[in-house]
This record gives structure tokens, C-alpha cells and sequence, in this order.
């Protein structure tokens, strides 16, 4: 079996309870580990992370997700951890911790005989697409392709990391928590197949000749299983911060989404 989840937005300072949400976390990841060949983490796992060189005091607080991490890598299990929007400034100590692949780009893998083009979703924009969408999404996505090149860059990055951790942190937590409050007081809602742009994205890839079986995607916070004349499919993973949803695609190359309850 294979498994992808997204979107728990650790250490997020609008959740009551960070401790038990971590914990929550990696009784998923358990579950998933006794059948699991891979397990996928499709972005914004962290709600903010940035790693000051090689030792990160700051990071203890996820001391027990590391080290559900290195024992599932340990098992044999690959975890490929794709960078999101939230958690993109690692530069190799959690993969050196934890024994995780890190994603920077869009991969496309064969995975149970199905071709699978996986991504945390954000900057995806669908060319063709855009001068079709209304202008209120054209300058949302516009705004955040500004920021997403200054996230990006190396002297931000340079600079940023002069600034102490504890402060540093601090404001990276303060600047992602703007977010989650933005999105409880208006939940993410599905745009409607015309207006999504990572249903349009997948749409542009298949136009191009570039076929796959599935395109699955974080980022949006919404759940969604959309099948495309080509006879793609789409799938947004939900979340795992408020709605607890993964997908899995089983040995006979079937996807499927799930919610995880406690047990």
C-alpha cells in the first residue's frame, strides 16, 4: 500500500493542543507503517520550519514525529517528504535526522503500475488557463507568486537566518498563523472545476500529451476526487490539521481517500 497525506500544519499556534495533534499524527503515520511500501508527506506537514544549519535545539517540540520518522524509514519504508508553501526551508538536517527523501520539485513516479504526478500544490499555475480565471483569483495568485520567489531565494534565506532562532521562529509562527485564522473564519471551498487551479493545471499537463493516471495534490485544504475526460483523476488530499483526510493507492494500482478517526 501505498499512502499520501499533506497539510497537518504542526506546531500551528491557532491549535488548542499541539502535543495531542502530533500525537494524532503519528498514530496515523503507525497505521499506515504496518502495510505501507511508501508513505508520501505532500507539504505544510510544519506549519513553519526553518533549520538554522545542522543542530536545531528549536526543533525538540517534534521530537516524537522525528523519531516515528527514522523508525519507519528504518523499517524499510520510504518517506518522501515533499517541501510545501509552510516547511520549504530545509536544508538537510531533517532528511539527515529522519532518513526521509526531500522533494523541492513536482516528482512523476510509477507507482503500482500507475502513473502518479505528485506536488504540495502551491505555484502550480495553469498557463493556459489563467486568462480565463476571474480577476480576483489572478491577483491572489499573483501576490503569492511575489512572496513564493522571496521564500525561494537564497539571500532571504541567508538573511533570515542571521536573525536568533527564538525570534526567528517566533515570527515565522506569528506570520503562518495568519492563515490558519484566515481560513477557520472562511473555509476553503471547492472553486468549482473551471475555476481550480490545480484541476486546470492537470488539465493543461494532459493537453500537452503528458498523461498520468493521478494527479494528487495538497495545498488546497479541500477534499476532492475529480475524474478528467482524459480519464485522469484529480485528488486533493483535504487536510490533516482539522478534516484528517490521506489517500492510498493499493497493489492493484486503486486510489482511494479515507479519514482518519482515533482509536
Amino acid at each position: 500500500m501505498i499512502y499520501f497525506l499533506s497539510d497537518a500544519h504542526l506546531g500551528s499556534r491557532v491549535i488548542n493542543d499541539p502535543s495531542a495533534h502530533q500525537k494524532k499524527l503519528v498514530m496515523l503515520l503507525e497505521k499506515m507503517s504496518k502495510d505501507a511500501t511508501s508513505i508520501f508527506l505532500l507539504g505544510d506537514i510544519f506549519d513553519f520550519w526553518f533549520e538554522y544549519f545542522w543542530s536545531d535545539k528549536s526543533k525538540k517540540e517534534y521530537i516524537l514525529l522525528l523519531n516515528t520518522l527514522k523508525k519507519i524509514t528504518q523499517s524499510g519504508i520510504s518517506v518522501h517528504f515533499f517541501i510545501g508553501n509552510h516547511d520549504l526551508w530545509t536544508f538537510g538536517w531533517l532528511a539527515c535526522q529522519t532518513g526521509i527523501q526531500v522533494h523541492r520539485q513536482p516528482q512523476s513516479m510509477l507507482l503500482n503500475n500507475k502513473r502518479v504526478y505528485l506536488a504540495h500544490g502551491d505555484g502550480l499555475i495553469p498557463k493556459t488557463f489563467f486568462h480565463t480565471l476571474p480577476p480576483a483569483i489572478k491577483k491572489k495568485i499573483n501576490h503569492f507568486i511575489l512572496l513564493r520567489k522571496i521564500f525561494h531565494h537564497p539571500i532571504p534565506q541567508f538573511l533570515f537566518r542571521l536573525i536568533p532562532p527564538t525570534l526567528g521562529n517566533h515570527f515565522g509562527y506569528e506570520w503562518a498563523k495568519r492563515s490558519r485564522l484566515k481560513e477557520i473564519a472562511h473555509p476553503c471551498d471547492y472553486k468549482g472545476e473551471g475555476n481550480e487551479e490545480l484541476v486546470l493545471y492537470a488539465k493543461e499537463k494532459e493537453q500537452e500529451g503528458d498523461h498520468h493516471d493521478y494527479y494528487i495534490f495538497g495545498h488546497r485544504h479541500i477534499e476532492l476526487d475529480l475524474m478528467l475526460p482524459s480519464k485522469s483523476r484529480v485528488v486533493l488530499l483535504g487536510d490533516c490539521w482539522r478534516q484528517w483526510t490521506y489517500a492510498q493507492i493499493d497493489e492493484q494500482g486503486h486510489c482511494l481517500l479515507n479519514t482518519f478517526e482515533n482509536e
